[in-house]
């Protein structure tokens, strides 16, 4: 049986191969092609939120956009 596997799981996925900073509108556009393409830029921007908060993800806060990214906490990787 094919193992199962969850939007947030397959984004991180993601983000860990393609690597770079992360916005909920990157997300957003890459969970276009997952087999959640109705996910929109709300739910992306939930999940990188959520995987920052399991350790998953480092948050970055640009103060001059006021804008959050994120980025692949690679002390995690082994651990997912």
């Amino acid at each position: 049986m094919p193992e199962l596997i969850t939007r947030r799981g397959w984004l991180l996925a993601e983000i860990r191969t393609r690597g770079g900073r992360w916005t909920a509108q990157r997300a957003a556009a890459v969970l276009q092609q997952s087999p959640w393409p109705t996910s929109g830029r709300n739910t992306a921007r939930k999940d990188l939120r959520a995987l920052s908060g399991r350790g998953d993800l480092t948050a970055w806060d640009d103060r001059e956009t006021q804008r959050r990214s994120y980025t692949p906490n690679t002390s995690r990787k082994a651990a997912a």
